[in-house]
């Protein structure tokens, strides 16, 4: 995967009334693939959870705690592919295993192949659009508050958002 063209992003919603999101500064990715539809792919990716980052220093500090993360158990975030299945056009299905914490579950993530190219280094690039949702307390990220007037302070759905460009190795 190129970190320097590739974002892994989360969104929730708080208040119920906006969304607010973050991102890991820290990651890798590899896929593996024989075929140019890459329908044989095996992915695997880890992000490294100190890193996240929502904007708010204080909040990035509550991410990390016991109350959702744990960095200091559980420093990673890993997902493993099971399958990657073309749907139509470049449109395709990824499912395989979350790891966050000590839970790993299945999941599936819409992607979207952007294409492939040869940049201009004479690498051949390809570019992926992911997203999905996933429940944090299914997770153990089990922070949980409400206003006085009932409203839930942060959603337990969180969307996942990924744009990616890998690079083929020779």
């Amino acid at each position: 995967m190129d970190p320097n063209h590739s974002r892994i992003e989360f969104k929730v919603k708080h208040l119920v009334v906006t969304t607010l999101g973050g991102h890991f500064a820290k990651f890798d990715a590899t896929m593996e693939s024989t075929k140019d539809d890459f329908t044989d792919a095996k992915i695997a990716f880890e992000a490294d959870v100190d890193s996240i980052t929502t904007g708010n220093e204080q909040r990035d500090g509550h991410l990390k705690s016991d109350d959702f993360f744990n960095v200091a158990i559980y420093p990673k975030l890993t997902f493993v592919s099971t399958s990657l299945k073309k749907i139509e056009g470049e449109n395709y299905k990824l499912e395989g295993n979350l790891t966050i914490r000590d839970k790993t579950l299945p999941v599936t993530l819409d992607v979207v192949h952007g294409g492939t190219i040869k940049n201009f280094y004479g690498k051949t690039m390809a570019g992926f659009e992911l997203s999905g949702k996933i429940n944090r307390k299914d997770f153990g990220l089990k922070w949980s508050a409400t206003t006085e007037a009932g409203n839930v302070v942060v959603s337990d759905e969180v969307k996942l958002v990924m744009s990616t460009e890998m690079i083929k190795q020779d």
